[in-house]
């Protein structure tokens, strides 16, 4: 089994939620968090097969970013 780390951010200013990996390649974009999810899990492993990598077995973790403004 391979594993990715995919990093969701979110943008304040946009208002929307980022997912990145340069590993599989994968940057998506959406306003809620569980549909962005959702969209990762089921672009990875084309993304991975049109890229050459291993895709039939592999595990998404998600890591969270973040960032807070303290005046």
């Amino acid at each position: 089994m391979t594993e990715y780390t995919v990093l969701l951010a979110w943008d304040e200013e946009a208002g929307k939620w980022y997912a990145q990996n340069d590993e599989i390649p994968v940057i998506l974009e959406d306003v809620s968090l569980d549909t962005l999810i959702r969209r990762v899990k089921l672009a990875s492993p084309e993304l991975l097969e049109i890229n050459g990598k291993p895709h039939a077995d592999i595990r998404l973790l998600f890591k969270m970013e973040v960032q807070a403004v303290v005046a």
